[in-house]
């Protein structure tokens, strides 16, 4: 899930976004990073890409990475009620804050005895074409330095230790949103953790990796796609 806020007041982090008036956060479906740093990232992903053997030769050394890949490799029948986790850390204010995104939802839908390739965008168009969806956003404060490292977002921070404070809702109110303005209007978008605010800086060293990666493929895909990376100022589509 990528949330991009409007009208979000003062200089962001981005030298060349700092005047912009939007502030992105983003989340994913596993509450832990599968890997330690980025250093064992790239080691995964060689493994993965190398040959068929060199997979088990590194999880043989490394078993927590795969069991984070493993619990991450959940699937699921609808985007809109799963739990979404921002995984690495961010400042808020003074303290280090991790994110959480929670649907309300009473009943979750079942996926598909033959699920198709777009089965999860059929979903969300089904769901929004009857009913909106709502979500509650919280931050989780790293109260304890050792069992919360900043550096290691393949590590949990226990809920028992530290609950997740709700500090805002996500309302998504029922829509035709799979249109060709609106498809359009989302490929154009682009989300990373460092548009933000000074305040709520993102930290730790896969974050700094982020900040790079993500301005690379976003860079990349405007150009191939030879539509100008601008914010937007509005969320409604027409006016943009």
């Amino acid at each position: 899930m990528a949330i991009k806020l409007m009208e979000v007041p003062g200089k962001k982090l981005l030298p060349t976004e700092e005047d912009e008036t939007t502030h992105d956060f983003i989340v994913i479906s596993t509450p832990v990073f599968v890997t330690a740093n980025v250093e064992e990232f790239d080691g995964l992903i060689k493994a993965l890409t190398t040959n068929i053997l060199a997979p088990a030769a590194y999880f043989l050394t490394h078993w927590r990475v795969a069991r984070n890949l493993l619990k991450s490799m959940i699937k699921f029948a609808n985007p809109l009620q799963i739990r979404y986790f921002s995984t690495t850390p961010y400042l808020f204010g003074d303290a280090a804050v991790k994110y959480s995104v929670t649907p309300r939802v009473e009943r979750l839908d079942a996926i598909p005895a033959d699920p198709g390739e777009d089965y999860l965008r059929e979903s969300m168009v089904k769901q929004l074409s009857e009913r909106g969806a709502d979500f509650d956003f919280a931050v989780q404060f790293r109260t304890d330095a050792s069992a919360m490292p900043i550096e290691d977002p393949g590590k949990l921070w226990s809920e028992s230790v530290s609950p997740f404070r709700n500090v805002a809702t996500i309302n998504i109110p029922a829509q035709d949103f799979d249109t060709e303005l609106q498809r359009a209007f989302g490929e154009n978008l682009s989300y990373t953790p460092w548009h933000a605010l000074p305040e709520h800086r993102p930290l730790g060293g896969v974050n700094r990796a982020r900040k790079v990666v993500y301005d690379a493929i976003s860079k990349f895909r405007h150009e191939y796609n030879k539509v100008a990376r601008v914010e937007p100022t509005s969320w409604d589509i027409e006016s943009d």
